[in-house]
């Protein structure tokens, strides 16, 4: 069957190893547009380590299905890559710490509707997790020149028994 994992919830101390949690809890408030606007200010930042642009992208998920096989991860070696739900919709989160080039055991979150991630670059991750129904998400990351994708396939499955843990 596999190893099997555990889901945690999401929190910006769990999540630390891998990069930032987007949320506004906890985050610098700034009032603009003559006090119309809350602006919770810097929660990331991107990060291009060659050349290329930042974009902004909606990528839509298909839901996964439970119990789930981890079989394998990716990672972004030349940038990061933020994903934010634009549904409200809780989702997974999975991620590996860099074991001499290929990723270690992976842990997994459950982000709220109103959590998102940013992974810094060349952090080990799996594809979007969406959970219940098909959701969309505004991803920020790398175009340009070169190689920016790496995947692993893990040589035994990491089983998750349901999104709840």
């Amino acid at each position: 069957m596999g190893e099997a994992l555990t889901v945690q919830p999401l929190s910006r101390e769990a999540f630390a190893p891998f990069g930032n949690v987007l949320e506004t809890d906890g985050a610098e408030l700034r009032m603009i547009n003559e006090g119309t606007t809350e602006r919770f200010h810097a929660l990331a930042r991107a990060e291009l380590i060659a050349d290329g642009a930042a974009i902004i992208s909606i990528f839509r998920g298909q839901p996964r299905a439970f119990p789930y096989s981890v079989t394998m991860m990716e990672r972004h070696p030349l940038g990061s890559q933020a994903f934010f739900p634009l549904d409200n919709r809780p989702w997974l989160v999975i991620a590996a710490e860099d074991e001499e080039g290929r990723p270690g055991r992976p842990q997994a979150f459950l982000a709220d509707g109103r959590q998102g991630v940013n992974y810094r670059a060349n952090v080990w991750h799996h594809p979007l997790m969406a959970l219940g129904q098909t959701s969309s998400f505004l991803v920020v990351d790398r175009d340009g020149e070169g190689v920016n994708l790496e995947e692993w396939s893990y040589p035994a499955p990491y089983v998750i028994a349901a999104a709840t843990g």
